[in-house]
């Protein structure tokens, strides 16, 4: 009896935690992008054009990026492909974040998500002795309009913008 007690009063502290975590406001933070999104950037593989969504899932227990963008085949370099999946998923206090990234060309990268201010969601990678620090930046401009920047650090301090781009809210 006195186990069974417990066993409720563990599930009803995991249940209330678990369901509490939609309520964050930083959950809530993410909501701006969900949908699907047609954008346009150049950076260092040229000027391209690409495509993304955002939305819960899971029973709204992580959020989900999927990225395909193109860069045009140019003289001197071939047509670039890129599609990648990113994964948003709550850290040990129940706020979104955490957030794992993967790519068609093997990479897999570990974030750290932020929200600096109202506007802003940051995810900025985890740091390697191999690899740069990668920074991935959205910034609301309107309510249909999400300004978006890749940039790499060697330091983690000195960012310099890789592939920077407007998307506007697909109907």
């Amino acid at each position: 009896m006195k186990l069974n007690l417990i066993l409720a009063a563990f599930l009803i502290i995991v249940t209330g935690a678990v369901s509490g975590q939609g309520k964050n406001s930083n959950w809530e933070k993410l909501n701006y992008l969900t949908g699907n999104w047609k954008g346009e950037g150049s950076g260092k593989p040229g000027e391209g054009q690409g495509y993304f969504s955002f939305k819960p899932d899971l029973d709204n227990n992580v959020f989900v990026r999927k990225s395909h963008s193109e860069y045009p085949a140019q003289k001197d370099k071939p047509l670039i492909v890129h599609d990648d999946l990113l994964i948003i998923y709550p850290d040990s206090s129940g706020n979104p974040g955490k957030a794992i990234y993967f790519d068609n060309e093997g990479h897999v990268i570990n974030y750290s998500v932020t929200f600096p201010n109202d506007s802003d969601i940051v995810f900025t990678s985890d740091k390697t002795p191999s690899a740069p620090v990668f920074r991935l930046t959205y910034s609301v401009i309107d309510s249909n309009t999400v300004n978006t920047i890749f940039a790499m650090s060697q330091d983690g301090k000195n960012f310099r913008t890789y592939v920077e781009g407007k998307s506007q809210r697909s109907k």
